[in-house]
């Protein structure tokens, strides 16, 4: 009987690392090993990444939402609390893309927010 040997799938799988890491500087886009713990290191920032993604979305929100704020002179906690009690529920993207690219509507949850239109 014949002897089983593995090169079809070894050559498979390491072509398959190699490809993912086409762009690596050095030893690490055609050594195996190098090339093999740089993808996984790379899938596992990439994983981590996705997630802070999210907290650093919102705290590029609150930012422009606050420099919007203060335009008209108020800070950003008490805004936010100022539509809370005022029953505004818009998220904060929404806000921040307001701040960006409509200034008067911003302006109007503003004076909103300060309690001066009902």
């Amino acid at each position: 009987m014949a002897r089983v040997r593995c090169a079809p799938a070894s050559k498979r799988r390491r072509k398959k690392i190699l490809k993912a890491a086409k762009g690596y500087r050095g030893g690490r886009k055609n050594l195996i090993r190098s090339a093999t713990e740089s993808v996984h290191r790379a899938g596992q920032f990439a994983y981590r990444d996705r997630r802070a993604r999210k907290g650093d979305m919102r705290r590029l929100w609150i930012v422009r939402i606050n420099a919007g704020t203060r335009l008209h002179g108020m800070s950003y906690s008490r805004f936010m609390h100022g539509l809370r009690e005022a029953n505004v529920e818009i998220d904060r993207k929404m806000l921040a893309e307001m701040a960006l690219s409509d200034a008067d509507g911003f302006a109007k949850l503003v004076s909103v927010a300060k309690g001066d239109v009902e």
